[in-house]
């Protein structure tokens, strides 16, 4: 992966890796563009699952992709910067993805999801799924969870919503020079956000963020990735299995 989290491979590159592969397996970020208050940059979730892209792919014999930038991200609309674009258009942009990589010999898609908005990443898996194609979304709440344990990150997944503890600590580790002063002085928390598919992230928040960014660091940073590096391989084994996405049939 290149520094900007777009994909140095040429066509050889790709060639090479998936010779001797009885299923290839992309991996595909997804980020979004929007606020993430004052300290962290609009691209951060985007940054985060390249962040994780890279690690997979230095560990496991898959395909990177470059990210998608934009997502949904309407809860953030209040914000200057914030950019979206509607569920069903991103359900179109993975399933074209997921189409024009099995067209070209690559039949399993790892869908490694930044922004917790997208609810309908689901859907396409879940959809593709029952149509016997190969493709999971990764990390799953769970996979968050051990990796958060792991790396000692204090604050809980529900407190932890948006750019906390665990987004400012991988930003830390991988993108340091991104974090701008403040972020020590910028915890916010709203464990009970019940109305927020109809408040948006106006009714929680002033500053935008969402979870305790002080707690964060670059070793918390690290040891985030790692987990998650070592929790994909359930994912990959699945996906490369020759019953998987076929029910077992």
């Amino acid at each position: 992966m290149g520094g900007s989290g777009i994909p140095a491979d040429t066509t050889e590159d790709v060639r090479a890796r998936g010779a001797g592969l009885a299923r290839q397996v992309a991996v595909l970020p997804v980020g979004s563009y929007e606020q993430h208050g004052r300290f962290l940059p609009l691209a951060t979730d985007t940054l985060v699952a390249c962040a994780v892209v890279g690690e997979l792919a230095a560990a496991y014999p898959v395909h990177p992709l470059p990210p998608v930038t934009v997502s949904c991200s309407h809860e953030h609309a209040a914000w200057p910067g914030t950019v979206s674009i509607s569920a069903p258009t991103l359900h179109a942009v993975v399933r074209d993805i997921a189409a024009s990589l099995r067209r070209s010999g690559v039949d399993a898609l790892v869908v490694v999801n930044g922004h917790g908005g997208n609810y309908v990443l689901g859907n396409v898996v879940q959809e593709a799924t029952a149509r016997g194609e190969r493709m999971a979304l990764f990390p799953a709440p769970e996979d968050w969870e051990a990796a958060r344990l792991r790396a000692g990150v204090a604050t809980s997944l529900l407190t932890d919503m948006h750019a906390g503890e665990i987004e400012t600590s991988v930003l830390l580790h991988t993108r340091p020079e991104l974090v701008r002063p403040g972020f020590e002085a910028a915890d916010s928390v709203a464990d009970d956000r019940r109305h927020l598919l109809s408040l948006g992230m106006g009714g929680y928040t002033d500053s935008g963020v969402i979870g305790r960014p002080s707690l964060g660091s670059a070793a918390k940073g690290k040891a985030l990735l790692a987990s998650l590096t070592e929790a994909f391989g359930a994912y990959f084994a699945l996906l490369t299995d020759g019953d998987a996405g076929t029910g077992g049939r």
